[in-house]
């Protein structure tokens, strides 16, 4: 059945635990962000997939796209009270993938007008989700008791950094030139 009447009221609960808590708390704000980004990496997930576009050469965007997908199922395990947590190879991994992606761009001098190419703007709109997402999950980390992994912060923080590092690169291998803004 894909629907309980439970919450109703507002409430909801989370994994392991047996008291209902409100929908607009920190956690279920959390976890509602976390579940945002990973349906949006899904739609990028899709569109990357109808290119050939790899992060160095054996990187397929999608099967990169996948791979986080995966690891933010286990952020929002850990927020809901499962046993699992990011490890320190996870983030080592998102640094490995944005160095290597950093290596065939122009370096940055400006802020750069998203857009260019579709799947650039998706991975642009992702990266700020991400970022939403790391700002709730702070959030729940700083008002509850029981904190974080130690690398689950780092991994969202690098997250965003992977998914600009893909938007420039989507639109760098489809030769677009990035638009800085004009401040008119």
């Amino acid at each position: 059945m894909l629907y309980t009447r439970k919450g109703d009221s507002g409430t909801t609960k989370t994994f392991g635990c047996d008291q209902r808590i409100s929908k607009s708390s920190a956690i279920a704000e959390a976890l509602g962000s976390l579940d945002e980004i990973n349906s949006f990496l899904g739609l990028c997930k899709v569109k990357a997939g109808q290119t050939d576009f790899s992060v160095g050469l054996d990187d397929p965007f999608e099967s990169v796209v996948d791979w986080v997908q995966q690891n933010l199922f286990i952020i929002q395990a850990e927020l809901a009270g499962a046993e699992k947590v990011i490890n320190e190879d996870k983030v080592k991994r998102l640094e490995n993938l944005t160095d290597s992606i950093e290596k065939e761009l122009p370096p940055i001098t400006s802020f750069f007008v998203s857009g260019g190419t579709e799947l650039g703007a998706l991975f642009d709109t992702a990266r700020t989700i991400a970022r939403r997402a790391e700002r709730r999950v702070v959030q729940v980390n700083e008002e509850s008791e029981k904190k974080l992994g130690e690398y689950t912060l780092p991994y969202l923080n690098r997250l965003s950094s992977l998914l600009y590092a893909l938007a420039r690169l989507s639109n760098h291998k489809s030769g677009i030139t990035e638009e800085p803004p004009t401040y008119n």
